[in-house]
């Protein structure tokens, strides 16, 4: 190891979208990653190390990206990283397939002055095509290395490694920028001497790149400079500079600076890659003529969507009932167990009750994410964005919002950053409003409840119906605030459509790790102390009976009810008691007294009050009803599971099981979200999200349940 080499080596993983980015960071990292975001924004950020012969690869996986021209806010991200941290080398994960597009976003990481290391991914498929690479050739041509990779099945990982560790400590290809043409170096070297004429500046900010920047009016740049010494020369030079670029070549300067580069890039390419003919059959347009066909693709995409929750539903019955027998006999036992009490009422009644039921929809949770990463993985969700682009366009959406929107399916947090690639402020505002429409995974547990408890029959159907309502609305919502406080037109929608992949088992279980990891936790933390608090609530103030209250309430049952056994009327009493206490703990004054303002959605005040729990996050529904309804019954009975509870309540009929459902759906998104909002669009839209949600679930609500009443449904 040279002495001069650092022992740990700070790696940016860059790239553009489809370009398997995330795959060879897996393959790269292994299990040792962690996600958070970064500093001062709330874009997702993934981080991962490998320790390799003593030395620490930290890398850190950047926004993909086709350029770093900063339009967008994922763009934005990309440059700032490595202007602000400057790593050691920069990965710059490559398409094999289509590397002219490519090495653009390459040749703008090289103007950084950065060591950067080309990784050729998906160079099996670019083969099959009948692509050839020279690999080396490429890389002396473009002044750097040039590893072919394939991320999915771990090939070249550690030749890449051995090309960032030479990098970071000096060795092999002389580090070298591309060149475009005499007459645009001309100016760019005149406009990076000023800029490097300040050493304190000239440290802070890569001249090479700053003067380029400056040549194709970039206002970040222009922003840059006032903090040089020497700003009015610099400005009236790059003035003059664009002025000359655009009056010789007769275009736009940053145009002209953008065909410099690819002129560059088709050059390198021509010396460097040889197409063999191949037949003219390909897999893909064969594929897409049926799955972009303009008739077929709507309904084949709804085909697709149904056909996975019924397999969701199909497969996951079985070990959700298993789960949810075996907290149902852990709560008999342990209520066989511990003394009558406190702790045995929160260990059976708030923990159990609260969290078992919610960890019970585990296996659901991750059958749908499996069958999701599976389509994301095998590229039918691009495919699915321009399917849908037409019909976006006319409610006033971007095609793109398709993809936050699809994520809002698993969790709105994430689809909300999602929308960050839309260009447009408008755009992203809009998309940012359709996605709490989304069924995310958290409303997923109180649509099954529901469902199997007062449509058991239909169950899937009941919830696809759910799902299906959450995007009309979506639709429509977006088409009211089109015409209202978001006029404009949207965008054009560019979005580049990925051949075909077989999905690798590794990756589809990463994702499916990723996102049933994060349910899982916050039933671990959110949920387990949302049910402690839920369960406090229902336990103080305790009423204690009165003398001789339970055999008089005995009595009154036997007197109405002649053929009851004693047993029966006994039960009877100590439910009665149960509901007593329960209505007078602060739950149910809480309860009561926001009763009226539920009622007209048919709503008593235990629902009231687990809508409200709802706000921290959409789960706590189902873990509030589970400890306000368990409350009081015998767990060893047949009435003992949930589903059953709700069913035997006479004032919880299936037309407020569906009313909750959409209450629920509508109604403003978790804490979580609305904080995720809050820090991509301010103050005052959160409290737009907040209000319009909530009166418009309201308004639903109290629409479905009246007309649903004088159908006689109720």
């Amino acid at each position: 190891m040279s002495a001069l080499a650092p022992r740990v080596v700070r790696v940016a993983l860059a790239g553009n979208p489809n370009s398997g980015k995330t795959t060879l960071f897996n393959a790269l990292t292994g299990a040792h990653h962690k996600v958070g975001n970064y500093p001062g924004v709330t874009v997702e950020k993934r981080e991962g190390s490998r320790v390799r012969r003593g030395r620490e690869f930290r890398f850190v996986d950047l926004p993909g990206t086709y350029s770093l021209t900063a339009y967008s806010l994922d763009e934005v991200v990309a440059r700032d990283f490595i202007l602000d941290e400057r790593p050691d080398v920069i990965v710059d994960v490559l398409d094999s397939t289509n590397l002219e597009r490519n090495l653009y976003l390459c040749l703008q990481f090289q103007e950084f002055g950065i060591p950067v290391v080309g990784a050729l991914n998906m160079s099996d498929e670019a083969e099959a095509k009948g692509i050839e690479i020279d690999a080396e050739g490429l890389g002396t041509v473009l002044g750097l290395p040039m590893v072919k990779t394939v991320g999915s099945r771990g090939i070249g990982i550690e030749e890449l490694l051995d090309a960032v560790e030479a990098r970071a400590e000096g060795r092999g290809t002389e580090l070298r920028m591309p060149g475009y043409g005499a007459e645009l170096e001309t100016r760019i070297d005149g406009l990076q001497a000023l800029l490097d004429s300040d050493p304190a500046f000239a440290s802070r900010h890569p001249g090479r790149w700053l003067a380029v920047k400056l040549l194709e009016k970039d206002e970040h740049a222009a922003r840059i400079v006032l903090g040089h010494p020497r700003t009015a020369e610099i400005e009236e030079t790059a003035r003059q500079s664009v002025s000359w670029v655009e009056r010789h070549f007769g275009k736009d300067a940053e145009i002209v600076v953008s065909e410099q580069r690819y002129g560059y890039i088709r050059g390198a390419v021509r010396e460097t890659v040889r197409v063999v003919r191949k037949p003219d059959f390909s897999l893909t347009e064969s594929i897409d003529k049926l799955i972009m066909h303009p008739f077929l693709a709507l309904p084949l995409f709804a085909g697709v969507l149904w056909s996975v929750f019924q397999l969701t539903f199909l497969i996951g019955q079985y070990p959700m009932g298993w789960l949810e027998s075996l907290f149902e006999r852990s709560g008999a036992a342990l209520g066989s167990v511990l003394p009558d009490g406190l702790l045995r009422s929160l260990v059976v009644d708030g923990i159990l009750g609260g969290v078992g039921g919610v960890f019970s929809f585990v296996p659901l949770i991750v059958i749908l994410f499996f069958l999701l990463s599976i389509l994301e993985d095998v590229g039918y969700m691009s495919r699915a964005a321009f399917a849908t682009d037409r019909i976006l366009h006319t409610f006033g959406l971007h095609g793109q919002s398709v993809l936050p929107m699809i994520l809002g399916f698993g969790c709105s947090v994430p689809a909300i950053l999602a929308a960050r690639t839309l260009k447009s402020r408008r755009d992203r505002i809009a998309t940012i409003l359709t996605i709490p429409f989304m069924s995310c995974g958290a409303k997923l547990p109180v649509y099954v409840l529901l469902a199997g408890a007062f449509f058991p029959e239909n169950a899937a159907n009941v919830v696809m119906l759910i799902y299906a309502i959450g995007v009309a609305l979506s639709l429509l919502s977006s088409l009211l605030l089109h015409s209202t406080v978001l006029r404009g037109e949207p965008t054009p929608f560019v979005l580049e459509l990925p051949p075909y992949r077989a999905p690798t088992l590794r990756g589809v279980l990463w994702h499916v790790r990723e996102k049933t990891g994060q349910y899982v936790k916050k039933a671990g933390t959110v949920i387990l102390a949302a049910s402690v608090l839920i369960w406090a609530l229902t336990a103080f103030p305790a009423r204690t009976p009165a003398p001789g209250e339970a055999e008089y309430l005995a009595a009154l049952y036997a007197s109405e009810h002649p053929r009851a056994s004693a047993d029966q009327a006994e039960a009877w009493a100590e439910t009665s008691l149960a509901t007593a206490a329960l209505e007078y703990s602060a739950a149910g004054r809480l309860g009561k007294f926001i009763e009226p303002a539920f009622r007209p959605l048919g709503f008593d005040w235990r629902v009231g009050v687990a809508t409200l729990t709802g706000f921290a996050a959409k789960e706590v529904v189902v873990s509030t009803l589970g400890i306000l309804y368990r409350t009081g019954l015998d767990e060893t009975e047949e009435s003992g599971t949930l589903k059953e509870a709700l069913r035997a309540d006479p004032g919880f009929s299936p037309l407020t099981g569906f009313v909750l459902m959409l209450f629920t759906l509508i109604i403003p998104p978790c804490f979580a979200s609305l904080a995720t909002v809050r820090a991509e669009l301010g103050w005052g839209w959160l409290g737009f999200v907040v209000a319009y949600f909530l009166v418009l679930g309201w308004a639903i609500g109290f629409a479905v349940y009246q007309v649903g009443n004088l159908a006689g449904l109720g």
